[in-house]
């Protein structure tokens, strides 16, 4: 039974990290842990920052609307 559970989790963890990838959003938290270890000097946005500054480094600040 615990294997079948980690089983699933495993393949939830999979599947957002798929799915961020497919949109542009890497992981937060190994962002954090990346500016910590290799830049302890430089601030470390918060997410909405993170999340923005991702988004608009996919899309160049472009979005695609249809209106």
């Amino acid at each position: 039974m615990r294997k079948n559970i980690d089983l699933v989790a495993t393949a939830v963890r999979r599947l957002r990290q798929g799915m961020r990838l497919m949109v542009g959003v890497p992981r937060y938290d190994a962002y954090v842990e990346h500016m910590r270890t290799t830049h302890p000097d430089r601030p470390v946005m918060s997410y909405p920052e993170f999340f923005r500054e991702r988004q608009e480094a996919r899309y160049n600040g472009k979005v695609g609307r249809c209106c």
